[in-house]
C-alpha cells in the first residue's frame, strides 16, 4: 500500500465512528484494515492510488462520502510522513487571534485595523504595505500595553504545545515565522517550544513608544518562503521532509513549497491551494497526519 488517508475530528467531538470509517473505504477500491492512531478521533487508511488520480481528487472524494461530517482528511504517500523541520504562522494558527488587531483594540481602532488585516489575510492586497499601514495607526502604543496584550488578551490555540513537544521530541526543528511582530513571537515561542521564531521588528522612540513604523524590509510572503529555503539548506533537508501550517495568504508561498503545506482554519483562497486543511481539528491533527498515536504524543497545557 503506497498511500494512506487519515481521517481526523475535533479531539473535543471525537465523532469519528466505525460507520463514517466504513464510509471512507467504501470510497476506494484497494483499502487496507483501518488503523486507529485515537479511537474516535483518528484513523489510517492505507490504500493503492489508482492513475490518474491524484491526492486532491481522492481527498475530495473522502468528503463526499462523509456527507458533512466534520472530519478533517489527509492523503499522502506512506513513505517520509513523519517530518524534520515545521515552521508555523502565528496569528490565528499557534494562536486565537491576530496581535495587530488586539493592539488596536487597545487604543480604540480595532474595526479599520481588523478590516485591513482581513483583507490583506485574504490577499486581496498586498501584506507589505498593509502592514505598514496598520502600524503608522498603532503610533504612540507603550511597551506597558503590549505586555498586558500578551498576558491578557492572546490565547494559544489548542493542541499547539503538543505538536511542537512532539515534534522536537522525535528530532524536528521546529520554527515559528511570523508576519506579526518579534515582541509577540519571542513570549510564544517560549511558551510553545519552539526552537527559534522570526517576525517583523516594531520600533519604538526614546520614550518606548512605538514610533508608527516597522523595521524594512517587512516580513511577508515572500520572506516566509525564503524562511523556509533557509532553514532546509541548513538543516541539510529536501522539501518532502518539511511541514508548514498557516491561514492566510501571506502563508502561501511558504505552504505550496513544503512536502506537506496545510491551511488551519483558513481563508477560503488559502485552503483551496494548501496540500491539505484542517477545518474542524485541532493542531494535534498536524501529529495524526504524520502518523503519531495519541499515546506518543508529548502532552503540554495549552492555554
Amino acid at each position: 500500500m503506497s498511500r494512506v488517508a487519515t481521517l481526523v475530528c475535533d479531539p473535543s467531538r471525537p465523532v469519528l465512528t466505525g460507520e463514517l470509517v466504513a464510509r471512507a473505504i467504501n470510497a476506494l477500491t484497494n483499502a487496507a484494515r483501518p488503523q486507529w492512531l485515537a479511537p474516535g478521533i483518528a484513523v489510517d487508511i492505507a490504500f493503492d492510488l489508482a492513475l490518474p488520480e491524484c491526492a486532491r481528487t481522492v481527498m475530495d472524494r473522502f468528503r463526499a462520502a462523509l456527507d458533512g461530517a466534520p472530519v478533517d482528511v489527509f492523503v499522502q504517500l506512506q513513505r517520509g510522513r513523519r517530518k524534520k523541520l515545521l515552521l508555523a504562522d502565528m496569528d490565528s494558527t499557534m494562536i486565537g487571534q491576530e496581535c495587530i488587531d488586539e493592539l488596536a483594540g487597545e487604543i480604540g481602532k480595532r474595526a479599520e485595523i481588523a478590516a485591513i488585516t482581513e483583507r490583506a489575510m485574504r490577499g486581496e492586497i498586498a501584506f507589505e504595505p498593509a502592514l505598514r499601514e496598520r502600524v503608522a495607526q498603532l503610533k504612540g502604543v507603550d511597551l506597558a500595553t503590549i505586555s498586558g496584550v500578551i498576558a491578557n488578551r492572546i490565547t494559544l490555540a489548542p493542541g499547539g504545545r503538543a505538536l511542537v513537544q512532539t515534534m522536537r521530541k522525535n528530532g524536528a526543528y521546529t520554527a515559528l515565522i511570523s508576519g506579526g511582530f518579534s515582541i509577540f513571537t519571542a513570549a510564544i515561542a517560549s511558551r510553545l517550544g519552539f526552537d527559534e521564531h522570526q517576525a517583523n521588528e516594531l520600533l519604538f522612540d526614546e520614550c518606548g513608544k512605538t514610533n508608527g513604523l516597522a523595521a524594512e524590509p517587512v516580513l511577508g510572503r515572500q520572506a516566509k518562503l525564503a524562511a523556509l529555503l533557509n532553514l532546509r539548506e541548513r538543516l541539510g533537508l529536501c522539501a518532502e521532509e518539511t511541514l508548514a501550517v498557516g491561514d492566510g495568504a501571506n502563508d502561501l508561498s511558504m505552504l505550496e513549497a513544503a512536502g506537506l503545506g496545510v491551511a488551519f482554519r483558513a481563508k477560503p483562497k488559502v485552503a483551496a491551494a494548501a496540500h491539505a486543511r484542517i477545518d474542524h481539528g485541532d493542531l494535534t491533527a498536524l501529529l495524526y497526519a504524520q502518523g503519531f498515536r495519541h499515546e506518543e504524543f508529548v502532552n503540554g497545557d495549552d492555554a
